[in-house]
């Protein structure tokens, strides 16, 4: 498996994953996003590559903290197809979006994950994630 920085020729495999993940999505839009993501130093996008088909991605933001010293990651989306999950490639993806926040000097990651994903709350807890309740919302 080789994990890389994401590109516009991903778009329909991603608008896919986002699909699947109830995240309806054009190519086109998605490609428009990954663009924007591409020259802003404070986003990466990461793919995940099994036989040189994208198979999963993980979308960062870097975020200055204005109390602490050090920045914190969160964690945008963080997609595997159906037929890779359980391989180890979100843990992969994981693993690299951590390496990559504490080398730029993160002191957190940060990722909401909606209370009907289940089996994606248990993932994050077995990556030693832990519960920070109260997260607010307001739509614009």
């Amino acid at each position: 498996m080789l994990i890389r920085e994401g590109t516009v020729q991903d778009a329909p495999v991603l608008a896919q994953l986002l699909g699947d993940l109830d995240y309806p999505n054009t190519s086109e839009a998605i490609a428009e996003r990954v663009a924007k993501m591409a020259v802003n130093p404070d986003s990466r996008l990461l793919v995940a590559e099994e036989e040189g088909k994208a198979v999963g991605f993980i979308s960062l933001h870097f975020i200055p903290q204005i109390a602490l010293a050090g920045e914190f990651c969160r964690i945008s989306y963080l997609c595997v197809s159906d037929h890779a999950r359980g391989g180890g490639i979100g843990q992969k993806l994981l693993d690299e979006a951590e390496r990559l926040a504490a080398e730029r000097g993160c002191d957190r990651m940060e990722i909401h994950s909606h209370t009907r994903r289940v089996r994606a709350h248990t993932f994050y807890a077995r990556a030693q994630y832990e519960e920070s309740p109260k997260y607010l919302l307001k739509k614009l």
